[in-house]
């Protein structure tokens, strides 16, 4: 119970990132003591979360569980290779691209495209309070990639300078996609400015509702006052209006086209 615990506190407190990173993280704690109970601790963790929340219902229904999670990696594995394919080829010469929030989905690409050998520039918010843009730049650093990092409150003067706008999802829904707080404003700026925005990520993160995570406060504001509230939101919702397609397993694809797609997928899993 001890291993189990600390991958369900480091899920709640973020030191695990990226969707994918947080379910592979959920399913070893589930092998770890597989039951409904132990199934509702870490569903609770990262609400926000639906790849997580699918690969462990899938667990559930299962009756060879460690056999199922490996076909869910394998799954993963293979459809991040095929995402990033085809994600590399949006990905031109000399252009500059924008990155929102730690996406290892958006960051498979931009490497895929480097590999190739083209050259271009990424800029990326810090994201602000727990600053995962920081962490992307760094990967992004280490590929010799060239990345700007600027303020959250400079995205409209640094999109601007862009050809294509990259994120990352938390979910698909079939009205739009949930992802970090900050995102339906970076798409509203990019439909403004005829920036096409193209939102990347597995169809195992469909789902049909959820629940948006509001963070603690103390991760805005510290030594915060008795008497003043602080507001945390995690998350925000992207009207599929805003998207000019999906970068995901099967391809790019309009909303409409991988939302189909993607219901099929899940039912046949």
């Amino acid at each position: 119970m001890k291993r189990f615990n600390k991958i369900l506190e480091d899920i709640k407190e973020v030191k695990i990132q990226g969707a994918e990173n947080i379910a592979k993280a959920g399913m070893k704690a589930f092998l770890l003591n597989p039951n409904k109970n132990s199934a509702k601790k870490i569903l609770l963790t990262r609400p926000t979360e639906p790849l997580m929340q699918n690969s462990i219902k899938l667990l559930l229904k299962s009756k060879n569980q460690a056999r199922q999670a490996k076909k869910i990696l394998l799954y993963l594995k293979k459809s991040k290779s095929k995402i990033s394919k085809a994600g590399s080829k949006l990905v031109k010469k000399d252009m500059n691209i924008y990155s929102h929030c730690h996406s290892s989905t958006v960051i498979d690409i931009l490497k895929s495209a480097k590999k190739l050998g083209k050259d271009f520039v990424v800029y990326t918010t810090e994201v602000e309070p727990l600053l995962q843009g920081r962490k992307t730049a760094l990967e992004l650093n280490k590929s010799k990639i060239k990345v700007i990092v600027a303020p959250d409150l400079a995205a409209e003067q640094t999109l601007k300078k862009c050809d294509l706008l990259l994120f990352g999802a938390d979910a698909f829904l079939k009205k739009g996609v949930v992802n970090k707080i900050g995102t339906s404003i970076l798409c509203k700026i990019a439909k403004e400015n005829h920036i096409p925005a193209y939102v990347c990520g597995v169809s195992l993160k469909f789902t049909k509702k959820i629940k948006m995570e509001i963070r603690k406060q103390n991760e805005v504001w510290q030594n915060n006052h008795k008497t003043i509230e602080v507001f945390n939101p995690a998350f925000d919702f992207v009207k599929k209006k805003l998207i000019t397609g999906v970068i995901s397993e099967f391809g790019i694809l309009s909303y409409k086209e991988f939302i189909k797609l993607a219901k099929n997928n899940l039912k046949k899993f």
